[in-house]
């Protein structure tokens, strides 16, 4: 029988059935600090196909929290995140791509990314991991040498990178240990120059904030919606920063 933490864990943000009181929820401010949409690592393929009449094409390849309940992929982050470039880069063709990939370890799904990219040819590759790793206590060491093998795969292929770290879940944390997964997933991106879109924390300083109660053993379909919402407008914000597009071409995009 799978161990009641593993249930909680990959069904975080699946959610549980609709609940009355969703109905009409309240939308949160889910802030993020400035620092957690930072990088000093850029994005040049990202950047020379951000501009007027450019295309941006992004790959996220991803997990069971990429989508909303069973088959809601367009409520998910990745359909969100081309919804929230698309109004803030109206000049460019945005589309982002879900590659889903559902119990599968870093290890297991390195090998496949060059040849995913060569296929589909984004600018861009979203790389959703470590959750399944920390589940089934994958050794750390192996788990970073996948990560330098994906990384260095997907680059070969043409594609830039960000990383996408663990969701953050107070009511299992205590149960799995996922620091030494959070740890080589910023050794991996600051070896090989790539950013590191840190779900963990932005989701963490939700639930302190309060803008979110990560704590609830059934959040219901609203909020797991609402916080996909707000990864999507962080994640946004995010690849544009590290693209490091000027302030003056974003006006004109506009």
């Amino acid at each position: 029988m799978r161990p009641i933490w593993l249930t909680m864990l990959a069904g975080l943000l699946a959610a549980a059935p609709l609940r009355a009181e969703d109905a009409a929820p309240a939308a949160p401010s889910c802030d993020v600090p400035a620092y957690l949409l930072t990088s000093e690592s850029g994005l040049p393929k990202v950047a020379s196909a951000i501009k007027p009449g450019g295309r941006l094409n992004i790959l996220v390849v991803g997990s069971r929290s990429s989508v909303v309940g069973a088959t809601d992929a367009a409520a998910g982050y990745p359909g969100r995140l081309q919804v929230a470039l698309r109004e803030r880069l109206p000049s460019v063709e945005t589309n982002v791509t879900l590659e889903l990939q559902v119990k599968k370890t870093a290890e297991e799904l390195a090998p496949t990314l060059g040849p995913l990219v060569a296929e589909r040819k984004p600018d861009l590759v979203v790389w959703q991991t470590g959750t399944y790793d920390a589940m089934r206590s994958v050794d750390a060491e192996d788990f970073r040498n996948a990560l330098d093998e994906g990384v260095a795969a997907i680059r070969a292929a043409g594609a830039d990178v960000v990383l996408m770290n663990l969701q953050y879940s107070p009511r299992t944390e205590t149960m799995i240990s996922g620091s030494a997964y959070l740890d080589n997933m910023r050794v991996v991106a600051q070896q090989h120059d790539t950013p590191l879109f840190d779900r963990f924390a932005i989701m963490r300083q939700w639930n302190e904030s309060g803008d979110f109660d990560l704590f609830s053993a059934s959040p219901g379909l609203a909020m797991a919606k609402r916080v996909h919402e707000c990864l999507a407008r962080a994640l946004s914000t995010f690849v544009i920063e590290a693209a490091q597009i000027k302030p003056a071409e974003l006006r004109i995009q506009r």
